[in-house]
């Protein structure tokens, strides 16, 4: 499947799905053969079988939703990466050739994977919604003093601090903390999401194998009708700016 240029290049796409779901795809079937030298080299060092799936699916996820967004077939969608600090390439900030004003990030977690691709800064992240981010005195350090404090004060303070692990980590992403953030759960694969970015977002879920389609959307974060695939639908957060929120 590819894009609708036009359509969607003013407006962040973002896509959530299971590990089996991608690697089901039949665009995808070649596997790791659509990917890059340099990202087959890094997974030649992941030992356990079930976080190179996740890492090979997220790889996969990311090149459908940039075919998505520019139009481009999937084989053709392959983002890079450089390291600022280093200048090397094959690691830091995910971006795609000879399109800066365009971000790119993706995230893989316990058989969970999702990616987003939109105009300007973008950072996703997702989470398993049973994960319980700790311990405290980390968390602590990493996230804001009032959240942290409000999230601990509740009954079950586990949600509130995974929902603010999860915001921290798409801000870090996207490498700004002032962008708006788009949150939801996706209850039917169990998912905690957020996108960070400077557009309204369109959320598609990976479909069905037998299905031509490669991604169906869900909604966006400005008022289009909601599938029960996510519930509640994804709100804009006002942003913030204070450093480490």
């Amino acid at each position: 499947m590819t894009g609708t240029p036009g359509r969607t290049r003013d407006t962040a796409v973002a896509v959530v799905a299971t590990t089996r779901e991608v690697l089901a795809r039949p665009e995808l079937r070649e596997g790791e053969g659509l990917l890059a030298p340099w990202e087959r080299r890094r997974l030649a060092g992941i030992r356990l079988p079930s976080r190179r799936d996740d890492v090979v699916a997220s790889r996969l996820l990311v090149r459908l939703c940039v075919a998505r967004f520019t139009g481009l077939p999937p084989a053709e969608s392959t983002p890079a990466q450089l390291c600022p600090d280093c200048g090397r390439h094959g690691h830091g900030r995910p971006y795609l050739p000879g399109r800066p004003g365009v971000g790119v990030s993706l995230s893989h977690a316990d058989g969970l994977v999702a990616a987003a691709v939109g105009p300007g800064p973008v950072g996703i992240d997702v989470e398993p919604s049973t994960r319980r981010p700790g311990p405290p005195r980390i968390l602590r350090r990493l996230l804001s003093e009032t959240e942290f404090a409000e999230a601990v004060a509740q009954p079950d303070p586990g949600p509130a601090l995974l929902r603010l692990w999860v915001r921290r980590e798409a801000r870090l992403k996207a490498g700004r903390d002032d962008l708006r953030l788009v949150e939801w759960t996706d209850r039917d694969r169990a998912a905690v999401v957020t996108v960070a970015g400077t557009t309204a977002t369109t959320i598609f879920t990976v479909a069905t194998a037998a299905s031509p389609e490669a991604l169906s959307p869900t909604g966006t974060d400005s008022g289009a009708p909601w599938s029960p695939t996510a519930s509640p639908p994804p709100t804009p957060t006002a942003p913030r700016t204070r450093p480490g929120v």
